[in-house]
């Protein structure tokens, strides 16, 4: 019973942890699950999107995920925080984070995920802000991006480890 619920919030702290992520880059949670989901990476029963890890969505997924890294260090890119970044960030974080539970859990993780996200984001922002008269957009972009996309990447390695024992 114990290692039951020390799975159960193994999974929680993943899925809010994976909307983390999705506060600082939108399409980078969708893209990890999507890549995990193709290599059986996820748990069996879980609540994401059976098409997930059909090779056309992760593609799909890592493309965009690849034009945002791109597309935040123009000067031109908006802020995170404007509302459709924002409704972005929520969607796509709640898709992953569904993905990350259980069937039956699904409607928890995919709120946890999608909220953490959009809380996520203002922090995110500011201390983007905050680093970029010193250091520059694209250093600073550059250092997030490999902060987050290292962090998704633990994040799923940690879940598969934990769906395997």
């Amino acid at each position: 019973m114990l290692r039951l619920k020390q799975r159960r919030n193994a999974i929680m702290l993943a899925s809010f942890l994976i909307g983390l992520v999705g506060g600082q880059r939108a399409m980078t949670p969708l893209a990890a699950v999507s890549i995990a989901a193709a290599r059986g990476g996820l748990p069996a029963d879980n609540g994401g999107l059976r098409i997930i890890g059909h090779p056309l969505v992760v593609a799909g997924t890592v493309a965009l995920a690849t034009a945002e890294l791109g597309g935040d260090k123009m000067k031109s890119a908006p802020d995170r925080i404007v509302p459709i970044g924002l409704a972005a960030r929520f969607i796509t974080s709640a898709i992953a984070g569904a993905s990350l539970a259980p069937r039956r859990q699904r409607w928890i993780a995919a709120a946890l995920g999608g909220a953490t996200a959009v809380v996520a984001s203002y922090p995110g922002w500011r201390a983007r802000i905050a680093t970029m008269p010193r250091y520059g957009q694209t250093r600073t972009g550059l250092i997030e991006d490999a902060i987050v996309v290292a962090s998704a990447a633990a994040i799923l390695r940690s879940l598969e480890r934990l769906s395997r024992k």
